[in-house]
């Protein structure tokens, strides 16, 4: 199993204050989140899905794509969804130095307002977190369907999102190029799949 499919209480305490799963975990309510994008063929199909279940989403969008594609950003956020930031160019925060690092969130900020912010990979050094948590609501999540990996399947990927999912799992799909063939083929049977188990789709509560 991929590690960060479902990852372990260990990563609660490396991200003290990091929103891994809904804080009220007694209800059967999920939150949805596409990383990556916004990019056209498949944002905007995964948003035809969305709409047609009616389920609002969370998207943590990249500067980078925002700059490219501003009025497929602007129709995420015209049909209800939220945004977050998800750093300008996908920086691997192990790798990159602190300064480095927030620059590249901050650039993102000058075109994604959002509270939230989730990183790349997952993935940031305890320095870089403890700098954003001061301005963001860091959100990672519960259950990834791990739908870029080329080698996978739809059919692998809604496998993997019912297997793990519980009360309050925070999902992560991608709606990026990589992705496209398995999170367009994947969603759709994985919402209807959660619903007929009688899990509903919400979104965060908004941080203070």
């Amino acid at each position: 199993m991929n590690f960060f499919q479902h990852p372990g209480f260990w990563l609660n305490w490396y991200y003290p204050g990091a929103l891994f799963r809904l804080p009220d975990s007694k209800r059967k309510r999920l939150v949805l989140t596409f990383d990556d994008g916004p990019q056209p063929g498949v944002t905007d199909r995964v948003l035809d899905i969305l709409k047609e279940e009616q389920i609002q989403a969370i998207f943590f969008c990249l500067g980078r794509q925002v700059k490219a594609y501003p009025e497929l950003f602007a129709r995420i956020q015209r049909e209800g969804h939220w945004v977050g930031n998800h750093s300008f160019s996908h920086l691997n925060g192990l790798n990159t130095a602190l300064g480095e690092y927030i620059d590249d969130v901050s650039e993102a900020s000058n075109w994604i307002s959002s509270p939230f912010f989730r990183p790349p990979y997952g993935k940031m050094k305890r320095s870089q977190f403890f700098k954003l948590k001061k301005s963001y609501q860091v959100m990672l999540w519960d259950v990834l369907a791990v739908d870029y990996e080329p080698n996978r399947s739809p059919e692998q990927c809604v496998d993997t999102v019912l297997k793990y999912s519980r009360n309050g799992s925070v999902i992560v799909f991608h709606d990026s190029l990589k992705a496209a063939d398995r999170v367009l083929g994947a969603l759709k049977p994985s919402i209807k799949a959660l619903k007929s188990k009688g899990f509903e789709f919400c979104l965060p509560p908004i941080p203070h």
